[in-house]
């Protein structure tokens, strides 16, 4: 994506909305409007624009997310007041497009920022992949806008950003001195549970605790869910709200093998969650740095990893059949391959040149 020397669109379409209802709020009484922002990304084709749709309450066909796009939801906090808003983004073509996370992570919305990353719970041989590189890029870039903060704060007071360790966990948090928390808030979701469901048993095993040990070591949310059950998708949405507007999101918590896992941040501890799974592995010979990435290879004999497929360049979307347009699709084959003639041509131009020594 080419940068822009102005505000890219999706800035401009914030401030739009900003503008408007904090005019709003003037008009109501001056009652402060809040804003938050939440980013989803994770597995390609996991139904992260089904959940986002759903938890908005929109009924609408869900399209294809073409790399990143915005939108935002509004929600009153009482009668005659003005409503909150959420600055919502999501990220397409799962890992592919993982540069683009620094469109929605600005020094302006990282005051409020909130993660959600979707993993598709019925393609696990990506899972790890793509839960590794989505949320390193976004950390990456979330310690850099933090650190930049930080180097122009001796210089004066242009840009109050809090330290990375801002996010601070409470003193009887679990584990609090072995996990290494996201610097923003972030949510877990495992999709398509209905279709995980059908797995073998000690596959199930394997995924449900390696992701409880993620979700712990992040200090985040995790919740399994599906588009299919109404009772999941109403506790998803509860998830959703309290990073969106501040909502409570419930006490439910659910640990209990066979049913789908429902546990806020704090809920959960390595005690709880046990060791890897290491089901005929010789753990010495894993040779594991850390616990992390002794649970990656854990993970990853069980179910070897195909991250390679995912990190796949994204094809021309131009040529996706759900935007095809026949006149300009026959103009555009047509200059093709005019291009492709003169640069024929040109190369032979270049080979018949004789250079004058």
């Amino acid at each position: 994506m080419a940068k822009m020397s102005s505000d890219t669109i999706w800035e401009l379409a914030a401030a739009e909305v900003r503008s408007q209802e904090s005019g709003a709020g003037e008009e109501d009484g001056g009652e402060t409007v809040c804003e938050r922002s939440v980013f989803l990304m994770g597995s390609k084709t996991g139904g992260k624009t089904s959940i986002l749709l759903r938890c908005l309450e929109r009924d609408e066909p869900p399209k294809p997310t073409l790399a990143l796009e915005y939108t935002f939801g509004r929600r009153a906090k009482g009668h005659n007041t003005p409503k909150d808003i959420a600055h919502l983004w999501e990220l397409g073509g799962g890992t592919s497009l993982s540069d683009l996370v620094q469109i929605p992570i600005t020094p302006n919305s990282i005051r409020s920022l909130s993660v959600v990353l979707v993993l598709d719970l019925s393609k696990p041989n990506a899972l790890w992949g793509t839960m590794e590189k989505l949320l390193t890029a976004a950390q990456a870039h979330v310690e850099k806008i933090f650190s930049e903060a930080q180097k122009s704060k001796p210089g004066g007071k242009r840009q109050k950003a809090a330290h990375p360790a801002a996010r601070v966990l409470p003193k009887d948090y679990p584990d609090r001195e072995l996990i290494s928390p996201f610097p923003v808030p972030l949510l877990i979701i495992g999709s398509k549970y209905d279709l995980f469901q059908d797995f073998d048993s000690e596959k199930k095993k394997v995924i449900r605790k390696t992701l409880r040990f993620l979700a712990h070591y992040y200090a985040a949310s995790l919740i399994f869910t599906s588009i299919k059950s109404e009772s999941l998708m109403s506790k998803t949405k509860s998830f959703f709200s309290h990073l969106a507007f501040g909502l409570d999101r419930g006490k439910t918590v659910s640990c209990d093998s066979g049913k789908p896992l429902i546990i806020p941040a704090g809920s959960d501890s390595f005690s709880q969650i046990g060791a890897p799974p290491l089901t005929d592995i010789d753990i010495t010979s894993l040779h594991a740095k850390n616990p992390k990435d002794l649970w990656k290879k854990v993970y990853e004999r069980v179910f070897p990893s195909e991250s390679h497929i995912e990190q796949r360049e994204l094809k021309d979307p131009a040529k996706y059949p759900q935007y095809s347009e026949p006149q300009i699709d026959a103009m555009r084959a047509q200059k093709d391959q005019e291009l492709e003639q003169y640069k024929r041509n040109a190369a032979k131009s270049w080979k018949e040149l004789q250079l004058e020594t």
